[in-house]
Formats: C-alpha cells, sequence, structure tokens
C-alpha cells in the first residue's frame, strides 16, 4: 500500500501546482481545493509541503498562495536551453511598439508550451497571457507552428485552415465569444527554415480592431524574424504533430 500512497501524494501536489497552469498569479486555499476537488485539509497539508520545498510560497500579507523559487529555479535551465536570454528583449520591444502582451510558443509533443511572455511598459492585463499549454491542432500559435511545418494534419477542416494561414502568413482566433478574445499568432523560422515556434498575441476584440491587427500583424512578423534570426539551434521535425 505505500507505493500507491505515495503516488497518490505526487499525483495530488502536481494537481495543486497545475492549478496555475491558467495564468492565475495567486490562488487561495479555498480555490486550490475546488480546482483539485480535495477536501480543504488535504489541500492545506499540501500546499504547505509544497512551501517547504519552495514549489508554492506564500503571498505576504495575505491568505493566497504563489509559485515559489524552486520552481522558477527548475524552470530557467529548460530556459535557457530554449535561448530565452537571446529573444527575451525582442519580445519586450514587440510588447512595448504594439502595448500588448507578447508571447513566445513552442511545440513539444503534441502540445504547444508558451514558455516566455513580455508584458508591455503598461503592464497589459491577464486576458493577454494566453495558457500555458494547449494543444497544438487547439492553439493559435499552434496553427501558425503547423501551418509552415512538415506535417500534414488528419482532419480537412484543419487543413483548410492553415492553407488560409499560409496564405494569409498569420493565424487567428476569436478564443471566447462571451469575453471576445481575439488570439494573433505568426510562425518563428529556425535556421533551417522550418517554424521553431510563434509569437502570439491576444486582447480584447474592442482593441484589436481589423485597423488595429493590420499594423500588430506586421510589427509580429519583423518581431518573429528577429527571434528567428537568434535561435540557438535548429528545428527539429519530431515536435510537430500531424
Amino acid at each position: 500500500m505505500t507505493p500507491r500512497s505515495g503516488s497518490q501524494a505526487v499525483e495530488r501536489a502536481i494537481a495543486v501546482l497545475a492549478c496555475f497552469d491558467g495564468g492565475d498569479t495567486e490562488l487561495g486555499l479555498g480555490s486550490l481545493a475546488a480546482r483539485t476537488g480535495l477536501p480543504v485539509s488535504t489541500a492545506h497539508r499540501i500546499a504547505q509541503a509544497l512551501v517547504r520545498g519552495r514549489m508554492l510560497e506564500r503571498v505576504p500579507g495575505r491568505d493566497g498562495y504563489r509559485v515559489g523559487p524552486g520552481l522558477f529555479s527548475l524552470a530557467v535551465p529548460p530556459l535557457m536551453r530554449l535561448g530565452v536570454d537571446h529573444w527575451a528583449p525582442d519580445l519586450y520591444a514587440l510588447a512595448a511598439e504594439i502595448d500588448l502582451t507578447a508571447s513566445l510558443g513552442v511545440a513539444r509533443g503534441g502540445e504547444v508550451l508558451s514558455v516566455f511572455s513580455a508584458r508591455p511598459p503598461s503592464g497589459g492585463c491577464d486576458k493577454q497571457i494566453p495558457p500555458a499549454g494547449e494543444g497544438i491542432d487547439d492553439s493559435v500559435m499552434g496553427r501558425a507552428i503547423l501551418a509552415f511545418g512538415p506535417a500534414r494534419p488528419r482532419s480537412p477542416a484543419l487543413s483548410a485552415e492553415l492553407e488560409l494561414v499560409r496564405r494569409r502568413g498569420y493565424a487567428v482566433e476569436l478564443r471566447n465569444e462571451r469575453s471576445s478574445v481575439l488570439a494573433l499568432a505568426v510562425p518563428v523560422f529556425g535556421t533551417d527554415r522550418r517554424p521553431w515556434g510563434a509569437v502570439g498575441v491576444q486582447g480584447g476584440r474592442r482593441r484589436l480592431t481589423d485597423r488595429v491587427v493590420g499594423d500588430v500583424v506586421p510589427a509580429m512578423q519583423r518581431a518573429a524574424a528577429r527571434i528567428g534570426r537568434r535561435v540557438p539551434r535548429p528545428a527539429s521535425a519530431e515536435n510537430y504533430s500531424g
């Protein structure tokens, strides 16, 4: 019974950490319990263990929790291997130019992982932050990658959409009709001329009008070209899904 109990504890701890995947920077104990389906007492016990392990930390002066320095220390080496020191300045410059948060996504194992988001000097807002991970077919950044990548989609509908992305040069999606969040993405090509990742932005449809999109997309493409010249290694076809 001990291995099963230990495995359950690990799975519960992962579930608590996964609560922060949606971009929430701070969550209370009640939210952690509700999102994981755990009793409050269990969620509290796991959260305290994660605090001791520096995976979470308490928010000073409040009852919430946030991602701790231990997770950041684990994340930094992979980000550095991706070349964050090379392309972060380009994302920040783009964010300042268009006054929107600019994000970089990379394809890994059939998903698109949003590995870095640069906020504009005005601070932006949470709706401008994409999900931490999405299926490559379901992500606007994923479709920007797939449209120019080697894999061929199985779905005829997706194939037709990717053809439109290729002709247009960027992917666009109305992510949530209730909040009218419009998402845009352009591919980042590596030195082998394959899409290594994608630059994405998203914001309220009232702000991202057709005229604004016409100004924002060229700025995104220029930033993607600069990032592509600084990609530290060639893109790998094994990252794609089709």
